[in-house]
């Protein structure tokens, strides 16, 4: 059976003459290519008649629209999951090393692992504030992204561990395998990261984007490769990967960004060579100075042995 709704009212006047994409977009707050497929599946009638995507409103005409079916809640799939290791818990906060492949909570077309769900196997209580599917997740690793990642145990913890990464007070630190040889050696990228123009799915370096910045030093060169220390100023989605293609140097085994598909296979890697090593922030309870780290995952340590050679 249908949960679908279906309203009917007139057209606006100040609608009038708009294509029916646009004009339904702006009145429903749906996005154009949702009512788009609405029009295209029959689901917009103007005075009894199906309408076409481009069609244009007409003023004070009845509407009959059949809205999409609501969104289901994204629940975590509780399950426990081989490699996640706990490095730290207390009544505030819970620190895991975060394996690759394991996302940070549920999203729309992830139906994988995620932390939430595997701290639930886990038995762990976790803050009840934030949304319905990412109840505690004060940040978040990309599914490819190994690494140290803390989630928020009790309200306090939510509030204080929240704003310490909005006010940028955490110390977030990632080792990065990227090829060739950075110059400088130590450097700072400043760029600001946006969608990609082309590319949806990706993300780029564009003048419309977010503020972004980047800091590097190199911890050791290879031949072919070298090993950096990262510090993040800020959180973008994605944004070593797209700082580190955009200086051409992008990460090993990161073919989205630009990596050279002979050296990932070389050294074994079936994802970039990125991973969260340490986070350092004030505690929630009493504010002292807590550091916490994730040793390198087998695959990583596999790959510097190999390109060391």
């Amino acid at each position: 059976m249908s949960n679908r709704e279906t309203r009917t009212l007139p057209v606006p006047e100040g609608l009038a003459g708009m294509r029916v994409d646009a004009g339904l977009s702006k009145m429903l707050g749906l996005s154009r290519t949702v009512v788009a497929d609405l029009a295209t599946a029959g689901d917009v009638l103007i005075d009894g008649r199906v309408v076409g995507k481009s069609d244009r409103l007409i003023a004070d005409a009845w509407m009959e629209i059949t809205l999409p079916e609501p969104a289901r809640p994204l629940t975590p799939k509780v399950e426990v999951i081989e490699g996640m290791e706990i490095l730290y818990s207390d009544d505030d906060l819970i620190a895991v090393h975060k394996p690759v492949g394991v996302a940070a909570h549920p999203t729309v077309g992830w139906d994988g692992p995620s932390v939430v769900g595997g701290l639930a196997a886990a038995g762990f209580r976790i803050s009840t504030s934030g949304p319905p599917e990412r109840k505690g997740i004060v940040q978040r690793l990309d599914v490819g992204t190994s690494g140290v990642m803390v989630i928020a145990a009790s309200e306090r913890g939510y509030t204080s561990l929240k704003q310490a990464f909005r006010d940028r007070t955490v110390e977030k630190t990632y080792h990065a395998l990227v090829q060739g040889h950075p110059d400088p050696f130590t450097g700072t990228i400043d760029a600001a990261i946006g969608r990609h123009p082309s590319a949806g799915w990706r993300f780029a370096v564009t003048s419309a984007g977010k503020h972004a910045v980047t800091h590097y030093q190199t911890i050791e060169a290879f031949r072919e490769a070298t090993l950096l220390e990262v510090h993040l100023e800020t959180g973008r989605t994605h944004q070593i990967r797209v700082h580190m293609e955009a200086i051409h140097h992008p990460c090993v085994g990161d073919p989205m960004y630009g990596s050279n598909p002979e050296l990932s296979e070389r050294l074994g890697l079936t994802r970039q060579w990125l991973h969260a090593v340490r986070l350092g922030f004030n505690h929630p309870a009493d504010g002292r100075w807590m550091e916490i780290e994730a040793p390198y995952p087998a695959d990583l340590a596999h790959a510097l042995e190999v390109v060391d050679k």
